[in-house]
């Protein structure tokens, strides 16, 4: 047994975790591929960096809808003003239309024939023609008063969508920035000093019925030397290829719970040992672990999670945790 394997014995001697076994798992959406350890050149974006980007996209959002409804606001002016001449022009048109008619039509060889005076002829024709002009006149105002009408009609119905559409962004980009920060702890554990996303890992084996058989602890214990049960092992395979390698220990005989059944792990934020964390570094490499089981619960089997003071469960999410230890040090994760 190494001194590193001793060390951690002495230490989680006193540290027992206590929680409720759970059976059913909600739905956990699958992240993209990331490196949570931040040991490649391109690191992901923190999800403190993804909800400032939201926040911008939110603000966006929020000015379009803004200059759409001062749109919708000029829109109804010319709706109305449009409306309006048209109201004070139809009768004129209908009028000018009636007076037309009145005259009656008149063409050359018409006034020829039915007038004998020259000059009344040219007065008649004089008037006609006035009044033609008029009514075209007019006619054109009311034509490009209807349309103007037609136009802003449309354009108000499109700003109104548009409207409708930034309200739709807005809510979606809230929730979502909700469900993100919720999920891996929130504000209060994490800060939003965590990756945005994690690795997808490899689903554990389940029974033809989808559901989790009963495992013993039949697997040799990679960190102990003891035993812990396969779907343990595949847990903490998948944890390892994520980019989790610092000291970790699963078997420890004695106690209750998970740790002398071969369902559980302590994923320490060193090389060797356990302590608080104290750098950003350790803090962060604890955010992105807890984040990384949290979004693979279901396919991995987790039956719970502490990290940090804090405990998660797929049936209940976070609460606060107050056993023997606050878990600063390491990130506890429990296999069904």
């Amino acid at each position: 047994m190494t001194v590193a394997v001793r060390r951690w014995f002495r230490f989680v001697a006193s540290a027992i975790a206590g929680a409720v076994l759970v059976t059913a798992f909600p739905a956990v959406a699958q992240a993209q591929p990331g490196d949570p350890s931040g040991v490649q050149e391109e690191a992901p974006p923190l999800l403190s960096e993804v909800l400032a980007t939201t926040g911008k996209r939110y603000a966006q959002a929020k000015t379009k809808l803004d200059t759409s409804r001062r749109k919708q606001l000029q829109l109804s002016v010319e709706v109305t003003r449009a409306e309006h001449e048209i109201a004070e022009l139809a009768p004129q048109v209908a009028e000018v239309a009636a007076a037309s008619y009145r005259m009656g039509k008149i063409g050359p060889i018409s006034a020829l024939l039915e007038s004998s005076d020259p000059n009344g002829f040219l007065e008649r024709a004089t008037a006609l023609s006035e009044l033609n002009m008029v009514n075209d006149q007019k006619l054109h105002k009311l034509t490009a008063a209807r349309q103007r009408a037609v136009d802003a009609k449309q354009a108000l119905d499109g700003e109104v969508a548009e409207e409708q559409r930034q309200l739709t962004i807005i809510a979606k980009q809230k929730k979502e920035a909700e469900n993100s920060l919720s999920l891996v702890g929130g504000k209060s554990l994490t800060n939003g000093m965590v990756s945005a996303t994690s690795a997808v890992a490899a689903p554990a084996p389940r029974a033809s019925d989808g559901s989790w058989p009963d495992e013993g602890c039949s697997v040799d214990d990679p960190t102990t030397g003891g035993c812990i049960t396969p779907r343990t092992y595949h847990a903490y395979k998948e944890v390892k290829k994520a980019g989790f390698n610092r000291f970790v220990g699963c078997y420890r005989p004695g106690g209750p719970f998970e740790h002398p059944k071969g369902r559980a792990c302590d994923w320490s934020l060193q090389s060797s040992g356990f302590s608080n964390a104290h750098t950003r570094d350790q803090r962060l490499y604890g955010n992105n672990l807890t984040a990384f089981l949290v979004r693979n619960a279901e396919r991995l089997g987790i039956m719970y999670v502490i990290w940090y003071a804090q405990i998660w469960m797929p049936t209940t999410g976070w609460s606060s945790y107050s056993g023997a230890s606050a878990h600063k040090d390491h990130v506890h994760m429990s296999l069904l």
